[in-house]
């Protein structure tokens, strides 16, 4: 990452007037200009590979083995917004593993524009069960599954005060609410990747490990926010750590606990103020979304004035032009220290040298690509969904026509004749 990126902090998402406002320790534009080159870097030739661009084409870097790669999916608010998703980061490590932490609705499809195998997007850790923080798990569910995905998906959750509270009944409900979707694919695809394999931990400890596997440890602390049951989590690897608020107001745990992570990732609100005049609050309700069960700018910078970590990322608000500036003024007043304003796409790569900060560079049109395994044929034995009575619906002539594209097909790839064609042609009547 070149000099003057890293000084600026989110420049790549912000308009060239805030630039001064992200600067590392807010240092004159004079103080930096004289130091660096130009903001791509130097091109030595006419016909020469260009240097770093700040930006980051997703499936073109291979990580170094001590490294982490955080990308940001979503970071917006509940309410739907094509330029921000709600709550989605993916971690990557440098030995391969990815982990989801949290998947709010919308932002199933910026994940999928990494164009990421999805058998290696299969570990969610849900911060709690609200849906701007879950609420795309239905897309990855079945997206996935269709899109290849041979395993089943695995989710972490915290407990709740009673059962039914918990992320073990939620997805257990998940399951009930996708049923017919799930018997239908299981009967046509394959039934192992419509599987939800959930582990639930008891939200009231602290520092307790929920995951380690392969060099990484993921642990959890309690939030608060609007009940009991949010949870925080820490990602550490190769001697790093990235910590991951959820929404919870400033607690003690996060503190005690956070002091020098290389990357705190922490909500900070939308202002009350913000809230009433865009979206749509009343004034006593901003006051409350704002400070009471979530982070105000205020509160953020000072969390992170006392962590000290190599550098803080605010999330949860909509970030945009109307905005930004009245967040950063409030952080600013209680944290001088490097700082990015998240926003969908948004990407830090951590080793114990650096952090630098670019935005993911990612098509619209996204297929999904193939991994290193496949999924497993139908399951042979299941009772067919579809009756008779609606089968015999079919219309043949449409059918046969198909037959010469099918037989083509087939023999490109060697396969055997489908099952169900000739009983079809056997079973149903001419139209």
């Amino acid at each position: 990452m070149n000099k003057l990126v890293k000084s600026f902090g989110a420049i790549t998402s912000l308009a060239i007037a805030a630039i001064a406002g992200h600067f590392v320790g807010d240092r004159a534009l004079n103080e930096i200009l004289p130091t660096v080159g130009a903001a791509g870097g130097v091109v030595t030739g006419p016909n020469v590979e260009a240097p770093d661009r700040y930006i980051y084409y997703p499936g073109t870097e291979i990580l170094a083995k001590d490294e982490i790669r955080v990308t940001a999916c979503g970071t917006g608010l509940p309410a739907a917004r094509r330029s921000q998703a709600a709550t989605c980061f993916l971690i990557e490590a440098g030995n391969g593993d990815k982990f989801l932490f949290d998947i709010g609705t919308g932002s199933m499809a910026n994940l999928a524009s990494l164009m990421i195998p999805y058998e290696y997007l299969d570990k969610v850790f849900l911060s709690h069960l609200h849906t701007d923080h879950m609420g795309d798990i239905l897309g990855l569910w079945a997206g996935g599954w269709t899109a290849g995905r041979p395993n089943a998906l695995r989710v972490w959750g915290p407990s709740g005060a009673t059962p039914e509270m918990g992320t073990k009944h939620a997805m257990e409900h998940f399951l009930q609410f996708v049923n017919w979707d799930k018997v239908t694919r299981e009967y046509k695809i394959t039934p192992i990747p419509g599987q939800v394999e959930t582990t639930e931990f008891d939200y009231k400890v602290p520092d307790q490990i929920v995951f380690q596997e392969n060099g990484i440890t993921i642990r959890s602390y309690p939030a608060i926010h609007t009940g009991d049951g949010p949870v925080s989590y820490m990602f550490e690897y190769a001697g790093m750590k990235v910590f991951f608020s959820g929404d919870t107001v400033p607690n003690k745990w996060f503190i005690e606990y956070g002091k020098g992570v290389d990357l705190a990732i922490h909500e900070s609100f939308q202002s009350p103020q913000q809230l009433v005049d865009f979206y749509n609050q009343p004034p006593q309700l901003a006051w409350r979304a704002c400070c009471e069960f979530h982070t105000s700018p205020e509160a953020f910078g000072k969390i992170m004035s006392t962590l000290k970590p190599r550098h803080a990322v605010a999330f949860h608000f909509f970030n945009e032009e109307a905005t930004r500036y009245d967040i950063y003024e409030g952080i600013r007043a209680t944290y001088d220290g490097p700082l990015s304003l998240a926003t969908d796409m948004m990407v830090w790569n951590i080793t114990k040298d650096k952090i630098s900060e670019r935005m993911a560079v990612s098509t619209d049109d996204a297929w999904s690509v193939p991994g290193t395994a496949q999924q497993p044929p139908p399951e042979k034995g299941r009772p067919n969904p579809m009756s008779n009575d609606i089968n015999n619906g079919r219309w043949i002539p449409a059918f046969k026509s198909q037959d010469e594209m099918l037989d083509r097909h087939m023999k490109k790839y060697n396969l055997q004749e489908l099952d169900w064609r000739p009983a079809m042609y056997k079973e149903l009547k001419e139209n």
